[in-house]
Protein backbone atom coordinates (compact mmCIF):
# COMPACT_ATOMS: atom_id res chain seq x y z
CA UNK A 1 0.00 0.00 0.00
CA UNK A 2 1.04 3.62 -0.44
CA UNK A 3 1.37 5.76 2.70
CA UNK A 4 2.42 9.34 3.37
CA UNK A 5 5.30 9.74 5.77
CA UNK A 6 8.11 12.03 6.94
CA UNK A 7 11.42 10.78 5.51
CA UNK A 8 14.84 11.99 6.66
CA UNK A 9 17.44 11.55 3.93
CA UNK A 10 20.32 13.57 5.41
CA UNK A 11 21.27 14.27 9.01
CA UNK A 12 22.72 17.55 10.18
CA UNK A 13 20.98 20.02 7.91
CA UNK A 14 21.09 23.51 9.44
CA UNK A 15 18.31 25.01 11.51
CA UNK A 16 15.83 26.52 11.11
CA UNK A 17 14.29 23.34 9.82
CA UNK A 18 11.31 25.23 8.42
CA UNK A 19 13.82 26.53 5.85
CA UNK A 20 16.20 23.56 5.34
CA UNK A 21 13.32 21.01 5.48
CA UNK A 22 15.19 17.87 6.57
CA UNK A 23 11.89 15.98 6.80
CA UNK A 24 10.36 15.43 3.38
CA UNK A 25 6.75 14.31 3.15
CA UNK A 26 6.81 11.49 0.62
CA UNK A 27 4.64 8.73 -0.70
CA UNK A 28 6.22 5.50 0.52
CA UNK A 29 5.46 1.87 -0.25
CA UNK A 30 4.55 -0.21 2.77
CA UNK A 31 4.62 -3.99 2.33
CA UNK A 32 2.13 -6.13 4.26
CA UNK A 33 3.08 -7.56 7.65
CA UNK A 34 4.99 -10.80 7.88
CA UNK A 35 4.72 -13.46 10.61
CA UNK A 36 4.63 -11.89 14.06
CA UNK A 37 3.92 -8.41 12.68
CA UNK A 38 1.02 -5.95 12.63
CA UNK A 39 -0.26 -3.39 10.16
CA UNK A 40 -1.26 -0.37 12.24
CA UNK A 41 -3.17 2.75 11.22
CA UNK A 42 -1.27 5.43 13.12
CA UNK A 43 -3.56 7.77 15.02
CA UNK A 44 -0.94 9.96 16.75
CA UNK A 45 2.84 10.21 17.19
CA UNK A 46 4.79 12.36 19.62
CA UNK A 47 7.74 14.56 18.67
CA UNK A 48 10.66 13.59 20.91
CA UNK A 49 14.26 14.72 21.35
CA UNK A 50 15.25 11.24 20.19
CA UNK A 51 13.79 12.16 16.80
CA UNK A 52 15.45 15.58 16.93
CA UNK A 53 18.82 14.03 17.76
CA UNK A 54 18.63 11.99 14.55
CA UNK A 55 17.67 15.06 12.55
CA UNK A 56 20.56 17.16 13.91
CA UNK A 57 23.04 14.25 13.69
CA UNK A 58 23.83 13.90 17.39
CA UNK A 59 22.31 10.40 17.35
CA UNK A 60 23.64 8.87 14.11
CA UNK A 61 21.34 6.44 12.31
CA UNK A 62 21.35 4.74 8.93
CA UNK A 63 19.83 6.86 6.19
CA UNK A 64 17.31 7.35 4.70
CA UNK A 65 14.82 6.73 7.50
CA UNK A 66 11.12 7.27 8.12
CA UNK A 67 11.14 8.85 11.58
CA UNK A 68 8.82 8.64 14.58
CA UNK A 69 8.94 6.22 17.51
CA UNK A 70 6.39 7.42 20.09
CA UNK A 71 3.10 6.38 18.53
CA UNK A 72 -0.31 4.85 18.97
CA UNK A 73 -2.72 3.38 16.46
CA UNK A 74 -5.31 0.80 15.51
CA UNK A 75 -4.42 -2.66 14.29
CA UNK A 76 -5.73 -3.20 10.75
CA UNK A 77 -4.11 -6.58 9.99
CA UNK A 78 -2.58 -8.95 12.51
CA UNK A 79 -0.17 -11.75 11.68
CA UNK A 80 0.60 -12.32 15.36
CA UNK A 81 -1.20 -14.24 18.10
CA UNK A 82 -2.78 -12.11 20.80
CA UNK A 83 -3.66 -9.22 18.48
CA UNK A 84 -6.68 -8.69 16.25
CA UNK A 85 -7.99 -6.05 13.90
CA UNK A 86 -9.51 -3.23 15.92
CA UNK A 87 -7.08 -3.45 18.84
CA UNK A 88 -5.61 -0.09 19.85
CA UNK A 89 -1.92 -0.25 20.70
CA UNK A 90 0.86 1.92 22.02
CA UNK A 91 4.25 1.36 20.44
CA UNK A 92 7.37 0.66 22.51
CA UNK A 93 10.60 1.67 20.79
CA UNK A 94 12.53 -1.47 21.80
CA UNK A 95 11.02 -4.60 20.22
CA UNK A 96 11.89 -7.13 22.92
CA UNK A 97 12.36 -10.70 21.66
CA UNK A 98 11.54 -12.26 25.04
CA UNK A 99 14.24 -14.94 24.89
CA UNK A 100 17.69 -13.31 24.91
CA UNK A 101 19.69 -12.96 28.13
CA UNK A 102 18.38 -9.53 29.20
CA UNK A 103 14.80 -10.44 28.29
CA UNK A 104 15.04 -13.66 30.30
CA UNK A 105 16.20 -11.57 33.27
CA UNK A 106 13.14 -9.31 33.01
CA UNK A 107 15.02 -6.44 31.34
CA UNK A 108 13.40 -6.15 27.89
CA UNK A 109 14.69 -2.59 27.44
CA UNK A 110 18.12 -4.17 26.94
CA UNK A 111 16.96 -6.80 24.42
CA UNK A 112 19.96 -7.70 22.28
CA UNK A 113 18.14 -8.58 19.02
CA UNK A 114 15.95 -5.51 19.53
CA UNK A 115 19.00 -3.27 19.87
CA UNK A 116 20.59 -4.80 16.78
CA UNK A 117 17.42 -4.30 14.74
CA UNK A 118 17.09 -0.69 15.88
CA UNK A 119 20.70 0.02 14.96
CA UNK A 120 20.23 -1.54 11.52
CA UNK A 121 16.95 0.29 10.92
CA UNK A 122 14.92 -2.89 10.51
CA UNK A 123 12.06 -4.61 12.26
CA UNK A 124 12.85 -7.27 14.85
CA UNK A 125 12.91 -10.01 12.19
CA UNK A 126 15.69 -8.19 10.36
CA UNK A 127 13.40 -7.15 7.51
CA UNK A 128 12.12 -3.84 6.21
CA UNK A 129 8.57 -3.22 5.06
CA UNK A 130 9.36 0.26 3.71
CA UNK A 131 10.55 1.26 0.26
CA UNK A 132 10.61 4.28 -1.98
CA UNK A 133 10.87 4.22 -5.80
CA UNK A 134 13.62 6.84 -5.76
CA UNK A 135 15.85 4.55 -3.68
CA UNK A 136 15.86 1.78 -6.29
CA UNK A 137 18.45 1.61 -9.04
CA UNK A 138 17.00 3.66 -11.85
CA UNK A 139 14.13 4.86 -9.65
CA UNK A 140 11.82 2.16 -10.99
CA UNK A 141 8.55 1.04 -9.52
CA UNK A 142 7.96 -2.10 -7.53
CA UNK A 143 6.84 -5.32 -9.17
CA UNK A 144 3.10 -5.42 -9.59
CA UNK A 145 1.47 -6.34 -6.30
CA UNK A 146 -1.70 -4.99 -4.68
CA UNK A 147 0.23 -3.92 -1.59
CA UNK A 148 3.25 -2.43 -3.32
CA UNK A 149 5.35 -5.41 -4.33
CA UNK A 150 6.82 -8.71 -3.23
CA UNK A 151 5.92 -11.24 -0.59
CA UNK A 152 5.59 -10.06 3.01
CA UNK A 153 7.81 -12.67 4.58
CA UNK A 154 10.98 -12.33 2.53
CA UNK A 155 10.77 -8.91 0.94
CA UNK A 156 13.64 -6.53 1.67
CA UNK A 157 12.68 -3.23 0.00
CA UNK A 158 15.52 -1.01 -1.09
CA UNK A 159 16.95 1.79 0.89
CA UNK A 160 14.36 3.04 3.40
CA UNK A 161 14.83 2.26 7.09
CA UNK A 162 12.53 1.95 10.08
CA UNK A 163 13.08 4.20 13.09
CA UNK A 164 13.32 2.19 16.32
CA UNK A 165 10.97 -0.41 14.92
CA UNK A 166 8.07 2.04 14.64
CA UNK A 167 8.37 4.80 11.98
CA UNK A 168 5.28 6.48 13.35
CA UNK A 169 5.47 9.69 11.29
CA UNK A 170 3.26 8.05 8.66
CA UNK A 171 -0.43 7.31 8.39
CA UNK A 172 0.26 3.54 8.53
CA UNK A 173 3.13 1.41 9.84
CA UNK A 174 4.12 -2.23 10.01
CA UNK A 175 5.61 -3.12 13.38
CA UNK A 176 6.64 -6.25 15.21
CA UNK A 177 4.02 -7.45 17.67
CA UNK A 178 6.86 -7.25 20.21
CA UNK A 179 6.70 -3.45 19.79
CA UNK A 180 2.97 -3.26 20.58
CA UNK A 181 1.03 -3.05 23.85
CA UNK A 182 -2.77 -3.11 23.82
CA UNK A 183 -4.32 -0.10 25.57
CA UNK A 184 -7.72 1.35 26.44
CA UNK A 185 -9.26 2.29 23.06
CA UNK A 186 -11.16 5.21 24.58
CA UNK A 187 -7.94 7.04 25.45
CA UNK A 188 -7.47 10.17 23.34
CA UNK A 189 -4.78 9.33 20.76
CA UNK A 190 -2.78 12.50 21.40
CA UNK A 191 -2.49 11.39 25.04
CA UNK A 192 -2.08 7.67 24.34
CA UNK A 193 0.99 8.30 22.18
CA UNK A 194 2.89 9.80 25.12
CA UNK A 195 2.90 6.53 27.05
CA UNK A 196 5.19 4.83 24.50
CA UNK A 197 8.23 7.00 25.26
CA UNK A 198 7.94 10.14 27.41
CA UNK A 199 5.88 8.61 30.20
CA UNK A 200 7.41 5.15 30.13
CA UNK A 201 10.94 6.59 30.10
CA UNK A 202 10.50 9.37 32.66
CA UNK A 203 8.19 7.70 35.16
CA UNK A 204 10.07 4.43 34.73
CA UNK A 205 13.39 6.07 35.59
CA UNK A 206 11.94 7.02 38.97
CA UNK A 207 9.86 3.93 39.67
CA UNK A 208 11.94 1.15 38.08
CA UNK A 209 15.53 2.33 37.74
CA UNK A 210 15.97 4.40 40.91
CA UNK A 211 13.09 2.88 42.91
CA UNK A 212 12.67 6.15 44.79
CA UNK A 213 11.03 5.78 48.17
CA UNK A 214 8.58 8.19 49.78
CA UNK A 215 10.23 11.04 51.65
CA UNK A 216 13.51 10.86 49.71
CA UNK A 217 14.65 13.97 47.87
CA UNK A 218 14.83 14.12 44.08
CA UNK A 219 16.08 16.64 41.53
CA UNK A 220 15.24 16.57 37.83
CA UNK A 221 17.59 18.27 35.37
CA UNK A 222 15.72 19.13 32.16
CA UNK A 223 11.98 19.63 31.87
CA UNK A 224 11.05 18.30 28.47
CA UNK A 225 8.52 15.53 28.04
CA UNK A 226 10.75 12.93 29.70
CA UNK A 227 11.93 15.24 32.48
CA UNK A 228 8.43 16.35 33.41
CA UNK A 229 7.31 12.71 33.29
CA UNK A 230 10.09 11.95 35.78
CA UNK A 231 8.76 14.77 37.92
CA UNK A 232 5.27 13.25 37.76
CA UNK A 233 6.81 9.94 38.80
CA UNK A 234 8.57 11.58 41.75
CA UNK A 235 5.29 13.15 42.87
CA UNK A 236 3.54 9.80 42.42
CA UNK A 237 5.91 7.95 44.75
CA UNK A 238 5.93 10.71 47.37
CA UNK A 239 9.46 12.05 46.95
CA UNK A 240 10.21 15.20 48.99
CA UNK A 241 11.52 17.72 48.34
CA UNK A 242 11.43 17.69 44.55
CA UNK A 243 13.63 20.19 42.73
CA UNK A 244 13.06 21.01 39.05
CA UNK A 245 15.95 22.49 37.04
CA UNK A 246 15.76 24.10 33.60
CA UNK A 247 16.56 27.35 31.79
CA UNK A 248 13.04 28.04 30.49
CA UNK A 249 10.89 30.02 32.98
CA UNK A 250 7.62 28.65 31.61
CA UNK A 251 8.79 25.07 32.16
CA UNK A 252 9.87 25.88 35.72
CA UNK A 253 6.44 27.40 36.37
CA UNK A 254 4.71 24.29 35.02
CA UNK A 255 6.94 22.07 37.16
CA UNK A 256 5.74 23.90 40.27
CA UNK A 257 2.13 23.44 39.15
CA UNK A 258 2.77 19.70 38.72
CA UNK A 259 4.15 19.25 42.22
CA UNK A 260 7.78 20.38 42.33
CA UNK A 261 8.76 21.84 45.70
CA UNK A 262 11.37 24.17 44.23
CA UNK A 263 12.26 25.42 40.75
CA UNK A 264 15.85 26.39 39.96
CA UNK A 265 17.24 28.20 36.93
CA UNK A 266 20.02 25.96 35.60
CA UNK A 267 22.19 29.04 35.02
CA UNK A 268 22.53 29.37 38.81
CA UNK A 269 24.51 26.13 39.04
CA UNK A 270 24.12 23.33 41.57
CA UNK A 271 24.44 25.26 44.81
CA UNK A 272 20.76 26.29 44.94
CA UNK A 273 19.87 22.64 44.36
CA UNK A 274 22.12 21.48 47.16
CA UNK A 275 20.70 24.14 49.45
CA UNK A 276 17.12 23.13 48.64
CA UNK A 277 17.93 19.49 49.47
CA UNK A 278 19.92 20.16 52.68
CA UNK A 279 23.31 19.42 51.16
CA UNK A 280 22.41 17.30 48.16
CA UNK A 281 19.62 15.17 46.76
CA UNK A 282 19.13 11.48 47.40
CA UNK A 283 18.37 11.06 43.69
CA UNK A 284 19.25 13.19 40.68
CA UNK A 285 17.87 12.58 37.19
CA UNK A 286 19.59 13.90 34.06
CA UNK A 287 17.18 13.99 31.11
CA UNK A 288 18.92 16.45 28.78
CA UNK A 289 21.38 14.19 26.99
CA UNK A 290 24.42 16.28 27.95
CA UNK A 291 27.61 15.08 29.62
CA UNK A 292 27.98 18.51 31.24
CA UNK A 293 24.50 18.30 32.76
CA UNK A 294 25.25 14.76 33.93
CA UNK A 295 28.26 16.09 35.83
CA UNK A 296 26.03 18.74 37.41
CA UNK A 297 23.50 16.11 38.40
CA UNK A 298 26.25 14.07 40.03
CA UNK A 299 27.48 17.15 41.89
CA UNK A 300 23.94 17.81 43.13
CA UNK A 301 23.61 14.46 44.91
CA UNK A 302 24.51 13.83 48.54
CA UNK A 303 26.84 11.23 50.01
CA UNK A 304 25.28 7.86 49.28
CA UNK A 305 23.17 9.42 46.54
CA UNK A 306 22.18 8.01 43.17
CA UNK A 307 22.49 9.78 39.83
CA UNK A 308 20.31 8.42 37.03
CA UNK A 309 20.99 9.44 33.44
CA UNK A 310 18.15 9.18 30.95
CA UNK A 311 19.22 11.48 28.12
CA UNK A 312 21.15 10.30 25.06
CA UNK A 313 24.24 12.45 24.41
CA UNK A 314 26.31 12.26 21.26
CA UNK A 315 28.39 9.05 21.30
CA UNK A 316 31.59 11.10 21.38
CA UNK A 317 30.74 12.75 24.71
CA UNK A 318 32.19 11.51 27.98
CA UNK A 319 31.94 12.72 31.55
CA UNK A 320 34.22 12.66 34.56
CA UNK A 321 33.66 12.50 38.29
CA UNK A 322 36.06 12.41 41.24
CA UNK A 323 36.77 8.69 41.24
CA UNK A 324 37.35 8.52 44.98
CA UNK A 325 33.81 9.76 45.64
CA UNK A 326 32.32 6.57 44.23
CA UNK A 327 33.92 4.64 47.08
CA UNK A 328 34.40 7.12 49.90
CA UNK A 329 30.88 8.53 49.49
CA UNK A 330 29.21 5.36 48.19
CA UNK A 331 27.79 7.17 45.17
CA UNK A 332 25.91 5.38 42.40
CA UNK A 333 25.59 6.33 38.72
CA UNK A 334 22.94 4.43 36.77
CA UNK A 335 21.74 4.48 33.20
CA UNK A 336 18.05 4.16 32.44
CA UNK A 337 16.90 3.15 28.96
CA UNK A 338 13.17 3.00 28.25
CA UNK A 339 12.75 3.67 31.96
CA UNK A 340 14.02 0.14 32.71
CA UNK A 341 10.46 -0.75 31.81
CA UNK A 342 8.54 -3.87 30.94
CA UNK A 343 6.16 -2.20 28.46
CA UNK A 344 3.42 -4.83 28.64
CA UNK A 345 3.35 -4.35 32.40
CA UNK A 346 4.06 -0.66 32.79
CA UNK A 347 2.08 1.04 30.02
CA UNK A 348 -1.31 -0.31 31.25
CA UNK A 349 -0.34 0.62 34.83
CA UNK A 350 0.54 4.18 33.87
CA UNK A 351 -2.63 4.53 31.81
CA UNK A 352 -4.65 3.38 34.84
CA UNK A 353 -2.85 5.92 37.05
CA UNK A 354 -3.62 8.63 34.50
CA UNK A 355 -7.27 7.60 34.52
CA UNK A 356 -7.23 7.80 38.34
CA UNK A 357 -5.84 11.33 38.25
CA UNK A 358 -2.46 10.40 39.72
CA UNK A 359 -0.40 10.91 36.54
CA UNK A 360 -1.66 14.06 34.79
CA UNK A 361 0.05 13.19 31.54
CA UNK A 362 -2.24 15.49 29.58
CA UNK A 363 -0.40 18.49 31.09
CA UNK A 364 2.64 17.56 28.97
CA UNK A 365 0.80 18.15 25.69
CA UNK A 366 1.77 21.48 24.16
CA UNK A 367 0.08 21.23 20.76
CA UNK A 368 -1.07 18.91 18.02
CA UNK A 369 0.39 19.32 14.53
CA UNK A 370 -0.12 17.98 11.03
CA UNK A 371 2.29 15.99 8.89
CA UNK A 372 3.20 19.05 6.83
CA UNK A 373 4.04 21.03 10.00
CA UNK A 374 6.79 18.74 11.29
CA UNK A 375 9.84 20.78 10.32
CA UNK A 376 8.53 23.91 12.06
CA UNK A 377 7.47 21.79 15.03
CA UNK A 378 11.02 20.47 15.43
CA UNK A 379 12.28 24.07 15.37
CA UNK A 380 9.96 24.71 18.32
CA UNK A 381 11.23 21.60 20.09
CA UNK A 382 14.87 22.59 19.55
CA UNK A 383 14.15 26.09 20.87
CA UNK A 384 12.63 24.71 24.07
CA UNK A 385 9.29 26.39 23.48
CA UNK A 386 7.33 23.15 23.57
CA UNK A 387 7.16 20.14 25.86
CA UNK A 388 5.35 17.52 23.79
CA UNK A 389 3.87 18.21 20.40
CA UNK A 390 1.92 15.36 18.87
CA UNK A 391 1.40 14.60 15.20
CA UNK A 392 -2.30 13.83 14.95
CA UNK A 393 -3.78 11.98 11.98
Amino acid sequence: MIVRGAVLREMGLPAPYAASRPLRIEEVELAPPGPGELLVRIRAAGLCHSDLSVIDGSRPRVMPMLLGHEATGEVIVSEAPGFAAGDVVACAFVPACGTCGPCAEGRPALCEPGASANTAGTLLAGTSRLSSPQDRPGGGSAAAHPSGGGSAAGRRPAGLHHHLGVSGFADHAVISAHSAVKIDPSLRPEIAALFGCAVMTGVGAVVNTAQVRAGRSAVIFGLGGVGLSALLGAVLVGAHPIVAVDVVPEKLELALELGATYAVDAAEGVEPVRAATSGGADYAFETVGSAKVLEQAYAATRRGGTTVTVGLPHPSQSFSVPAVSLVAEERTVKGSYLGSSVPSRDIPRYVALYRAGRLPVDRLLTATVGLDDLNQAFDDLAAGTSIRQVLLF
